[in-house]
């Protein structure tokens, strides 16, 4: 069996998004509950990528916070390196082997802190090295590791264009030398030319350090550069998940199709498209059985009334009445 660094078995998460008490009792209204996270179970094994990809406001960012701690599930468990998520954020040295790369690398990095002192404060906080020699040392190679030069430590994050501050969070997450990173979106911020350079040094860092990725995108392009398994989410929920290249070859769930079909793809010039029609549904307010059965061109009664079990077929696991039956 591959060692496992992170699973997640049912997870669910929900929030509270009623109006405050006295205007609810005034409007005689009930409480109200999103549900972000429905259900999710998936499974990380060392030195691998999965990514999770889907529309904004499926939930996949919040998959992102719940894998790291910063969410409690509401139900299911989550595990790391075969202990439960809670239990070893409380041990200082499971939790460094942790860290997250955000979206916006400039609202994640303190515009009053010097560069040298936002690499090496995971390196002080888990007393990874005591000597300052050694931290400065240690931070001078980091940023050498992420293209930017040692020197770079003395400057202010403002004084960094997009992808030099992304590199610098990179080296954050890097210096407390963890085993597991959650990647949540961050190239998206960043030109095309840029997200290139980020990308091909994180998957050289991967290489270099047997790191494993939870890669968070809504952009399939860059998720195919960078996965080893695929997951997509719609309204919370997984509906496909497997090996990527199996999945951008032979997509069987219609929602992977139809966003696969949206790729700007050369070779494609001419050819008749099925874009993705309709609106994301309101996660407080879900429509009954299959909840992508508004958009769904292969959508019939059952898909309406009933919520797809997961079954597994060629070692993908979907959630769809219609590949069930045979009609996709």
């Amino acid at each position: 069996m591959a060692d496992i660094v992170l699973a997640a078995s049912g997870v669910t998460r929900d929030f509270d998004v009623s109006r405050p008490w006295l205007q609810r009792i005034l409007a005689r209204e009930p409480r109200r509950t999103l549900r972000a996270v429905d259900g999710v179970s998936f499974a990380i094994p060392r030195g691998t990528t999965l990514s999770l990809v889907g529309e904004s406001g499926c939930g996949k960012s919040t998959v992102a916070r719940l894998a790291v701690g910063l969410y409690a599930p509401s139900a299911g468990d989550i595990s790391f390196e075969g202990q439960a998520l809670s239990s070893a954020r409380a041990q200082p040295a499971l939790r460094r082997k942790m860290n997250m790369i955000f979206q916006d690398p400039y609202a994640s990095l303190n515009p009053r802190w010097r560069v040298r002192d936002i690499v090496a404060e995971p390196i002080r906080a888990f007393a990874l090295l005591r000597s300052e020699k050694d931290i400065a040392d240690r931070v001078a190679q980091l940023l050498t590791q992420v293209g930017l030069a040692g020197a770079d430590g003395e400057k202010f994050p403002h004084e960094f264009s997009g992808g030099q501050r992304q590199r610098i969070s990179i080296a954050r997450a890097l210096s407390s030398e963890p085993d597991f990173l959650v990647c949540d979106e961050p190239t998206s911020a960043l030109d095309v030319s840029v997200q290139a350079q980020i990308l091909n040094l994180m998957r050289d860092l991967q290489q270099r350090f047997g790191l494993t990725y939870l890669f968070i995108s809504h952009n399939l392009a860059v998720v195919r550069h960078m996965s080893d398994r695929l997951g997509v989410m719609y309204l919370g929920r997984i509906v496909e998940l497997g090996d990527g290249e199996t999945l951008f070859r032979a997509a069987r769930h219609p929602y992977l199709r139809l966003l696969l079909e949206a790729i700007p793809d050369l070779a494609m010039v001419g050819r008749a498209r099925t874009p993705v029609g309709g609106e994301v549904p309101s996660p407080i307010d879900p429509p009954p059985g299959c909840p992508f059965h508004p958009r769904c061109p292969l959508a019939n009664d059952r898909c309406r009334a009933e919520k797809p079990a997961h079954v597994v077929a060629d070692g993908v696991e979907i959630a769809c009445h219609a590949v069930e039956e045979g009609r996709a």
